[in-house]
């Protein structure tokens, strides 16, 4: 399985956009990254790899067709509540 992200600067924060691959097929995602989820999570990384590590979070949980198309990354906690930035 290969997670790719790519952010970019967005009003207070980031919009990132993943692609999810294994052999079979690619999912795509966009992960929009408050400023203060950020600050909360990030712990030193860069916004791609709290992503990508946040991701690799929710695919031990769930295959990958079943990861929300568009969300924050807040939004995790509120189907995982162990959920700490990945």
């Amino acid at each position: 399985m290969s997670v790719e992200v790519r952010c970019e600067a967005d009003g207070d924060g980031y919009r990132c956009t993943v692609e999810v691959s294994d052999e079979r097929s690619t999912s795509h995602h966009v992960v929009r990254v408050a400023r203060k989820d950020y600050d909360r999570w990030a712990r030193g990384r860069s916004a791609e790899a709290l992503v990508r590590d946040s991701v690799a979070f929710l695919l031990k949980r769930e295959p990958k067709e079943s990861i929300l198309k568009e969300f924050d990354l807040s939004v995790i906690r509120r189907y995982f509540p162990d959920y700490d930035g990945g």
